[in-house]
């Protein structure tokens, strides 16, 4: 049994429901993994990314069952481009209110990096994977050179992305990043090395870039 969201919804990345996993925001699908009768945490699973998190009983209120279940949109390469400029707008919009970054954020107004990547490629109708790291598997990889304005750019480890931006031309991208070397919130930064204290933090973390071409369909889909 698939439910819709009604309000948006915290989901907790342990039973205790102290730190956040994701977020849920208004019009999402979920599945109940755990015993819905139970008055303890519920497991859900969200149908659009296959993420998996621990929902507050208190919040099944907010659920109403979908008659019809979630359908992952299919779009061409060519539909992907159309839509991009939406997704920017959707970004910069967000940028300009008042806002911090929050881990596990993808609902107005605080984000985290991959949450905000999610939103904004979410309000024209593509999907995208939750992490980051989960977002450069999917994207089509290029070349630093060849990047157009909506691509995705990963910076983290050799072994992993842990943040992405939305590239948006020139030479800069807009990103929610964290306190410690980045901004607490959405701003703009350059891919250069000799560029401000943010800038220079994540080019040193450069893993790569990717282009989307599709919207992501879950596993079983």
């Amino acid at each position: 049994m698939q439910y819709l969201t009604k309000a948006a919804l915290n989901l907790y990345d342990s039973a205790e429901l102290t730190e956040l996993a994701t977020q849920a925001a208004i019009g999402r699908y979920l599945t109940i993994v755990t015993d819905l009768a139970a008055p303890s945490p519920l497991y859900v699973r969200l149908c659009e990314d296959g993420y998996l998190g621990w929902l507050n009983p208190k919040d099944v209120q907010h659920l109403e069952r979908s008659q019809q279940g979630y359908s992952a949109p299919v779009l061409t390469e060519p539909e992907i481009r159309d839509r991009i400029g939406g997704a920017i707008s959707f970004t910069h919009a967000a940028m300009a209110v008042p806002n911090h970054y929050l881990w596990g954020g993808t609902v107005a107004p605080n984000y985290d990096c991959s949450g905000l990547m999610q939103a904004a490629f979410a309000s024209v109708g593509i999907r995208l994977p939750r992490d980051a790291y989960q977002q450069e598997g999917f994207v089509r990889p290029i070349k630093q050179d060849d990047l157009i304005p909506g691509d995705l750019v990963f910076f983290g480890s050799p072994e992993k992305a842990k943040h992405v931006g939305l590239y948006l031309g020139d030479n800069r991208y807009i990103h929610s990043s964290g306190k410690d070397i980045g901004l607490n919130g959405i701003g703009i930064s350059e891919l250069a090395v000799d560029g401000d204290r943010v800038s220079r933090n994540y080019y040193l973390q450069w893993r790569g870039a990717g282009r989307v071409v599709e919207s992501y369909q879950p596993e079983g889909k």
